[in-house]
């Protein structure tokens, strides 16, 4: 084995099953050239796009939620590759986070001195793995929550208080979207506070076209308090002004089918695609005419990161979000952990799943 990297969950996932609470590995091998890959962490990081050492086109990232400044550290990571695009997710245990992070070609988490560790096992910072653009992958983000609300613009905020939506007090929001009051017996209004977060979209991005699903951009965030006196709603982020904001709850049915949209959406981006010669792979059969030459893409393998709240029986049973994915995509080989938050892009996100397929291409008449 020339490198490794990987990191630990309360819950792990593999081809149709999941394991929670229990020791359990899930391993995914992968026989890629050593130019198409590059183990990376903290004190080795892939190096910056464009810098002509080494390309980085997207990376598959573990992180320890304690990292200072992660939101930051996140982007700037994001802005090495040339896609813009990081997948993964925080490490989550009930002991020790710890990642794994081991290049033997390039000395990358092997020992420096005798009395270090060989394994490559990391505490905090961020590591993975740096693929080149020769991998083929394309990724979806799916969502366990949907608005109980109208989306509105954020017009008043103080870092995470937002204070005002389209003009209305937030708290005056809020309690009218869940039908409760902070008058009287305060205990059913704590409840259903409880139970609802808040969905973010940056300033600019547009409103998802579904109004029962949010979308891929949109980032879901605990609500951490209330000021009774400036009738605003904390969030566990920083808001910008002009955001859009929805008040969500978890929810089964719309998890379920949110799941099944994205390796849809998947499923469909593979379809075959004319193509005189495909960019990977084999070449056509010379014996077929030009125009009847085509490419479809295969899936080699998956990544799957779901939030640690969604695994479970969350789903309806044991095993059941697994067995979603893989009717959706077929008995494909599946690797996975239960993460404590999703990275997608440049962001962290929650209440989500982040599921990434390697792929290449195939000639088919």
């Amino acid at each position: 084995m020339k490198g490794w990297s990987g990191t630990v969950g309360v819950g792990v996932a593999g081809n149709n099953v999941e394991y929670f609470d229990e020791p359990a590995l899930s391993v995914m091998l992968c026989d890629l050239p050593p130019d198409q890959w590059r183990i990376f962490s903290g004190i080795a990081p892939p190096p910056r796009a464009g810098s002509g050492d080494w390309e980085t086109r997207f990376a598959l990232v573990h992180a320890d939620q304690e990292t200072p400044d992660l939101i930051e550290v996140l982007y700037e990571l994001a802005s090495r590759t040339t896609s813009q695009y990081l997948c993964g997710g925080l490490s989550a245990s009930r002991g020790a986070h710890v990642q794994f992070a081991l290049d033997r070609l390039r000395n990358i988490g092997r020992k420096v001195h005798a009395d270090e560790d060989d394994s490559g096992v990391l505490r905090g910072g961020l590591s993975g793995v740096a693929f080149s653009p020769a991998v083929q992958w394309v990724s979806r983000v799916t969502h366990g929550c949907r608005p109980i609300g109208p989306w509105s613009i954020v017009t008043a905020v103080h870092e995470n208080l937002v204070l005002e939506l389209d003009g209305v007090p937030a708290l005056d929001v809020l309690l009218e979207t869940l039908n409760v009051s902070l008058q009287g017996d305060t205990q059913l209004a704590i409840e259903a506070v409880r139970a609802t977060q808040a969905g973010l979209l940056d300033v600019g991005q547009p409103e998802p076209r579904s109004a029962g699903f949010l979308n891929a951009a949109t980032r879901v965030r605990h609500i951490v308090g209330l000021d009774a006196t400036r009738r605003g709603v904390a969030l566990a982020e920083s808001v910008e002004q002009g955001s859009l904001l929805a008040f969500c709850q978890r929810n089964t049915k719309a998890a379920r089918a949110d799941l099944m949209r994205v390796c849809a959406e998947i499923r469909e981006e593979l379809s075959p695609v004319e193509d005189f010669l495909p960019a990977h792979g084999n070449a056509p059969d010379p014996d077929l005419l030009p125009d009847q030459w085509s490419t479809s893409r295969q899936i080699l393998g998956a990544v799957y990161v779901s939030c640690s709240a969604r695994g479970g029986l969350f789903f309806g049973g044991a095993n059941a979000e697994m067995q979603i994915v893989r009717r959706a995509l077929g008995d494909v080989p599946l690797t996975g952990f239960f993460a404590g938050g999703e990275i997608a892009a440049h962001r962290l996100c929650g209440y989500t799943g982040v599921l990434t397929v390697f792929v290449d291409d195939v000639p088919v008449r």
